[in-house]
């Protein structure tokens, strides 16, 4: 049996300072997601043939008095230590591309606010690189031709 030292394990989560500080690591995930209200996340699944990774039906039974907001996501994992903005959203696009026409009927039919999102978690360890953020000219291009905004969510770690 190969055993690999605890220290080689644990630098993919976490730093420890020589002081005896944990630090976190960067980490990072990327999204696609439709918004709207009165409307059921599960009819976007079946018109879009693309399987979300997490939905929210809130808003599919609320009543015109209090309308509340249903979403529809598509998202990577969360990626921790060495993250790739570029990389991350390549992957969105390259499931979003094929149904580019189906996605700009529902963002009409079902009135929708579609977006680009990257929630990024970074470290504050000085010897941590920042990753860089950015979008590759295919994914502005796409986002810009479905009317989507892109977010950048950030916050820093704390120790642990």
């Amino acid at each position: 049996m190969n055993l690999v030292p605890l220290y080689a394990i644990v630098r993919v989560i976490f730093t420890i300072t020589d002081e005896g500080t944990i630090l976190a690591s960067n980490k990072a995930r990327a999204f696609f997601a439709l918004s709207g209200y009165h409307f059921n996340p599960d009819d976007i699944t079946r018109l879009l043939g693309i399987e979300p990774t997490s939905i929210n039906a809130a808003g599919a039974n609320s009543g015109l008095d209090k309308p509340v907001i249903s979403s529809w996501e598509l998202s990577t994992e969360t990626v921790t230590d060495d993250v790739d903005v570029y990389k991350m959203t390549d992957s969105i696009l390259k499931q979003l591309e094929p149904a580019r026409e189906k996605i700009l009927q529902v963002i009409k039919s079902h009135n929708l606010s579609p977006r680009l999102g990257v929630v990024l978690v970074l470290s504050i360890d000085k010897d941590e690189t920042c990753p860089d953020v950015g979008f590759g000219g295919r994914t502005t291009r796409f986002m810009a031709d479905i009317g989507a905004f892109i977010n950048i969510d950030y916050q820093l770690s704390e120790r642990i």
